[in-house]
């Protein structure tokens, strides 16, 4: 059965750091892509990074890239979200995901994501 548990959200002031977590069970991680989304109160849920599987290739929305860093441990089938300089833009429920596909292919991992995890909230403010 597969299963994505995610951790490590929680409060930061503006300009600080967290790093999110995705445990994954039931499947290999480095067998697929691994895609982290976001949603805010009030907005569609965006899709923000992804790594591919294998060759570990990522892939970041314009709203995060150069601040985000995606990656992940096979060893311990776990993917990883960095998050530096976040802003109060930022706060969003974040969660991951995969699907059947290996690779993050540009965007279009975005619309083949078929499991998910439960989320984390992140919340930046002063």
């Amino acid at each position: 059965q597969v299963q994505l548990v995610e951790s490590g959200g929680g409060l930061v002031q503006p300009g600080g750091s967290l790093r999110l977590s995705c445990a994954a069970s039931g499947f290999t991680l480095d067998d697929y892509a691994i895609g982290w989304f976001r949603q805010a109160p009030g907005k569609e849920r965006e899709g923000i990074s992804c790594i591919s599987g294998s060759d570990g290739l990522p892939w970041y929305g314009d709203s995060v890239k150069g601040r985000f860093t995606i990656s992940r441990d096979n060893a311990k089938n776990t993917a990883y979200l960095q998050m530096n300089g976040l802003k109060p833009e930022d706060t969003a429920v974040y969660s991951c995901a995969t699907g059947s596909g290996k690779l993050c292919g540009g965007a279009t991992w975005i619309f083949s994501m078929n499991y998910w995890g439960q989320g984390t909230q992140v919340t930046v403010s002063s």
